[in-house]
C-alpha cells in the first residue's frame, strides 16, 4: 500500500574553514519499506538516527535526493497536488499544542482538514463523532487549546488525523511529551482505534515498550541506515545487529526482588 524504495536524504554541514568545501550528512541512506493494509510498523533508533526524516519523506513533507514513495501504486511528489494522498495518509504530531492554532476553537481545528481536503458529508456531525471517539465531551468543540491538558490536546490531534478517514496513520513520538499515566491511556486509545478502524500505522518512537505494544513489525535505524527489520517479537527476542542489542540493553529494567 505505502511503499518507499531506495530513499536517500542528505543535508549540508557548515564549512569548517573559509576555503573548505561543505560536508554532507546522510539523514536517510538507501531505506526501503513496504506497508501493507492494516500493518503496524515501528521505527526505532537513537536521536539523530534518521527516524523523523524518514517520516517526513513518507509524508511528502520533504523531497528525497533519490528514491521514491508510492501509495497504492501512485507516485507521491512533494510538489504535486497531494489532497488525494492527505486524505489517505495522516499524521499524529509529537507536539499537539504546536500543531493546534491557539486562536481556533477545537471544533474548528478538527473541522479544518475536512474542509481543506474537501471531504464530503456533514462536518459538524463528523466533528462530534470524532471527539466522542477519542474520549472528549461534546462541549470540547467550543473551547480553545490552552484550556486542555497535554493528554487531551493529543486526543484532539488524533481526532484531526482521523477526520478524513485515512487508511494510514504516521506518528512521530506521539506519546513522548506525556506523563506516564496519561501515556498509558493515550497509547491504549491509539491501539483501540487502530484495531477498530483497521488502520495501518507507522510509529516513530524511542520507547521500545510502546513499539512492542502497538507494532507487529520493527525497523531499526542507525545513522540513517536500516540495520535490522523483522517481526517485532522476533527482533526483540533475538536481535541480530549489535546496535539493536545496545538499544535493548539501554531499556531501564526494574531490579529483581
Amino acid at each position: 500500500m505505502l511503499t518507499a524504495e531506495g530513499l536517500n536524504r542528505t543535508y549540508r554541514l557548515p564549512r569548517r574553514s573559509l576555503f573548505g568545501a561543505p560536508g554532507q550528512r546522510y539523514a536517510v541512506r538507501d531505506v526501503s519499506l513496504a506497508l501493507a493494509p492494516g500493518e503496524r510498523l515501528g521505527v526505532v533508533g537513537e536521536s539523530g538516527s534518521g527516524k523523523s526524516t524518514l517520516l517526513r519523506l513518507l509524508l511528502a513533507l520533504d523531497r528525497p535526493d533519490s528514491g521514491a514513495v508510492t501509495f497504492r501504486g501512485r507516485a507521491v511528489h512533494p510538489t504535486g497536488d497531494l489532497r488525494w494522498f492527505r486524505r489517505e495518509v495522516q499524521m499524529v504530531p509529537q507536539d499537539p499544542y504546536g500543531s493546534l492554532d491557539p486562536r481556533m476553537r477545537i471544533g474548528d481545528s478538527v473541522r479544518e482538514p475536512l474542509e481543506c481536503l474537501r471531504v464530503p458529508g456533514d462536518h459538524r456531525a463528523r466533528v462530534a463523532e470524532l471527539l466522542a471517539a477519542v474520549g472528549l465531551d461534546a462541549d470540547a468543540a467550543g473551547r480553545y487549546p490552552h484550556e486542555f491538558s497535554g493528554g487531551q490536546r493529543q486526543r484532539v490531534a488524533i481526532a484531526r488525523a482521523l477526520g478524513p478517514e485515512p487508511a494510514v496513520l504516521l506518528a512521530d513520538e506521539p506519546f513522548s511529551a506525556l506523563d506516564v499515566a496519561v501515556r498509558v491511556q493515550v497509547t491504549a486509545l491509539v491501539q483501540d482505534l487502530v484495531d477498530r478502524l483497521g488502520l495501518a500505522l507507522v510509529l516513530v518512537s524511542h520507547d521500545i515498550g510502546v513499539v512492542q505494544q502497538l507494532c507487529d513489525r520493527l525497523l531499526v535505524l542507525k545513522d540513517g541506515v536500516a540495520v535490522e527489520s523483522g517481526a517485532t517479537a522476533d527482533v526483540l527476542r533475538a536481535p541480530s545487529h549489535p546496535y539493536t542489542r545496545a538499544l535493548l540493553d539501554a531499556v531501564p529494567r526494574l531490579p529483581e526482588v
